[in-house]
């Protein structure tokens, strides 16, 4: 049987194909390299997939596209992590940007960004992901994403820029307090998740001039930094995967047909699209 998984920065999404019958749904924690460690990793697998892990001998082959995983060592991490829990596997770790690219583009070549939790952009040549100077974290980068929305609302309501009656709102369903905020960001572990659970606040408030003003300065942002960076991006489709680029799609396309980019497929989770691939590729 073959184990696929799509691993951001919040939760890992996995479908096992089993012969015969649908594919079966498991999820667990978010398997990011950058912030678990590989004892950490392989403690989450024995505790979240224990249906898994009762069957794992039957597993012959595991494709683990995660967030953090764009480097042989991080590859490596989780890797060893997975063989400790399903040792009988083939085991294949690549970046969550591959796994988007497949799930989008398939074999064409296009342009996949990541707006979920955190925020990344890649050229996908048909068969491989491009080497890129973005996806530089929650810190630095992540224009565009749930933490990047996240921050500016908590930040607007700290510093009083929210209009009074969104910011009475805001505090009712959050009552935060600076110390709070100063301690989940800085002292605790996943400030990025922390960040990015207010971005659902924009559920509420949408199309209000705020709420599009957050939406929309978000999303300029995130296409003047990353989809412009590559000079011939209006020559190809620009698929969109995460939660942020799919529950806010309306502006999302409306901020693209702007600037003249072509938009692909636009879907939250990949992992069903991934699958596909996978099993087509396989020849199963």
């Amino acid at each position: 049987m073959i184990l696929v998984a799509d691993s951001g920065s919040s939760k890992t999404d996995w479908l096992l194909d089993t012969p015969g019958g649908a594919p079966a749904e498991y999820r667990t924690d978010g398997l990011n390299p950058y912030f678990l460690t590989e004892k950490e990793i392989a403690k989450k697998l024995h505790d979240q997939l224990a249906a898994l892990t009762a069957i794992s001998h039957q597993i012959t082959e595991i494709y683990f596209f995660g967030a953090g995983c764009s480097s042989p060592d991080r590859h490596e991490m989780v890797s060893n992590a997975l063989s400790q829990v399903f040792p009988k596997a083939f085991v294949s770790v690549d970046s969550d940007l591959l796994g988007s690219a497949y799930a989008t583009c398939g074999r064409d070549k296009g342009i996949c960004c990541v707006l979920g939790t955190g925020s990344n952009i890649s050229f996908f040549d048909g068969e491989d992901v491009a080497e890129g100077k973005h996806g530089l974290g929650y810190v630095l980068g992540d224009e565009g994403s749930g933490s990047w929305l996240g921050k500016t609302l908590v930040t607007d309501f700290m510093y009083g820029n929210m209009p009074a009656d969104i910011a009475a709102s805001f505090y009712k369903t959050y009552q935060l307090d600076k110390a709070t905020v100063i301690k989940n960001v800085y002292q605790q572990p996943r400030a990025n998740s922390y960040l990015a659970s207010f971005a659902k606040f924009l559920n509420g408030i949408q199309y209000t001039d705020y709420g599009q003003k957050v939406l929309n300065d978000s999303f300029i942002e995130f296409i003047e930094t990353n989809i412009k960076s590559y000079p011939e991006y209006h020559q190809y489709n620009c698929h969109f995967v995460g939660s942020i680029a799919y529950h806010f799609s309306e502006e999302l396309k409306a901020q693209c047909a702007k600037n003249n980019i072509h938009v692909g497929k636009i879907i939250q989770k990949p992992i069903d699209e991934l699958l596909k691939f996978i099993v087509k590729r396989s020849g199963v």
